[in-house]
Parts: structure tokens; sequence; C-alpha cells
């Protein structure tokens, strides 16, 4: 028996809430490449520009980089609606202020299914996460409570964002307490695809050719994610229940 349950096909509207641009990329856009092409709905929001991310570019040339980028990866896989927050890449901070945000953000595209990167302390033992994806996490996770209660931020009703309570579940990609997958061996090569879009980040990241690097990655990581879940490639979640 699998030890990963099916991911929840019953919705139609998805938002991916991640820290940078590429997070998104290192899984979980091969599961998104498969909702699309099923007819779902799935909009991006970034909370940075990843302007911090490539060591060898200034943050002033790098965000429009990694804004174009991202916007070229997410319409491999069927994403069209792609935002930015433009929190400081590096030092975003979870509290009030990133809620609201992102309270307005879910009000605002009325979803069923949040999407979010791993929040906590590692990726896997020995892998330390980063303090960007930790907070976003935690505060996606508040933020779509936050997005039904009127009088949680109730001037956002007056912007025009009246509550949305219909959020079902918050999915945690590459969470090391992930419960949950979805077969992607049929939209493995768009994941891969859509990856290979961040050229410029993943230049800066490693001296492998970048096709050979990301192949690599993604395939390793799906290939072990199937094996648990009775498939040849998957993405896995841990999904936290509203």
């Amino acid at each position: 028996m699998s030890e990963l349950l099916a991911m929840p096909e019953d919705w139609t509207k998805a938002l991916a809430i991640v820290a940078h641009p590429d997070d998104m990329e290192y899984g979980a856009a091969a599961a998104v490449a498969r909702w699309t092409g099923g007819g779902r709905d799935v909009a991006y929001l970034m909370v940075s520009r990843g302007e911090a991310g490539i060591d060898t570019m200034p943050p002033e040339e790098c965000a429009p980089v990694r804004d174009a980028e991202q916007r070229a990866s997410a319409a491999v896989v069927g994403v069209s609606s792609v935002e930015f927050l433009d929190h400081p890449d590096g030092v975003i901070e979870s509290g009030i202020a990133l809620r609201r945000d992102l309270a307005a953000a879910i009000r605002r595209h009325k979803p069923e299914l949040v999407i979010t990167l791993n929040r906590r302390d590692h990726f896997m033992p020995g892998h330390w996460n980063s303090a960007d994806h930790r907070a976003v996490g935690e505060s996606v996770l508040d933020a779509a409570n936050d997005a039904g209660n009127r009088w949680i931020f109730p001037e956002l009703a007056d912007e025009g964002l009246e509550p949305w309570g219909g959020v079902r579940w918050v999915a945690l990609a590459a969470s090391p307490a992930s419960t949950h997958a979805v077969d992607v061996t049929d939209t493995m090569e768009a994941g891969i695809a859509s990856l290979l879009e961040h050229r410029a980040y993943i230049s800066a990241l490693t001296d492998e050719d970048p096709e050979t690097y990301v192949r690599g990655f993604l395939t390793d990581f799906a290939a072990g994610a199937g094996e648990r879940f009775g498939t040849r490639y998957a993405t896995t979640f841990e999904l936290v229940n509203f």
C-alpha cells in the first residue's frame, strides 16, 4: 500500500504562494502542469522578486531578469497569472503585514486550494530550509484563515475584497512531513522545461550544464516520491485541511 495519499481532485481553482521565483519549479510545477492540463485554474503569487538570488548580479538588475524568467516558466505549465508582492528577498518577515497581503490575495483569487513551499526547519535531515520559505509557509497557513474572517483586516472589505472562506486545503510542497502526492509521470517533461526557464538563476547556481542539472535533480526526487506513491514519478505535499 502507498504511504502517500492521492491529492484531492474535487476543486477548480488554486493559488500558489511562494517566496521566490523558481520555488514552484523545484518539483511542484509538474503537478501544476497536470492540473492545468485537466482544466483547473492555477495562479502564482511570488512574495519577492528573488532579487538577492544571484550573487553575480546586483539586485536592481536581478529582479527584472527573475520576473521575466518566472513568467516564462509559469507559461510552460499553463499558468498565465503571475503576481509579485515585492517583499525584500532574503529578509521576508512573517507577521501582520505579510498576512494582510496574503489574505488580500486569497480574497481576490478565491482559491479552494492554496499551494506553498515547505515551512519546516529542514527539507531533509542535514538540509536547512531558508528563512524566507519558513516565513512564507507559516504566513500562508495563517492567511488562509484570515481571508475568511471579516473582523481580521476589516479594511480589506472597504477595498472591495469581501471575506473568502472557501479555502479547503493548504498544500505544502517538498515537506519532510508529506502526506499526499500527485502522479506527474505524464507531466515530468513540462516540469523540467519549466525549471529550465530560470537559466540565469541556474547558471549562477551550478557549473553543470543547466539541462543536466535540472533533469537529474528533478527526476531523482520525483522517482523517490514515485516509489513511495506507486508511480514512476510523483510530487509530494503536506496537506492541511481547513
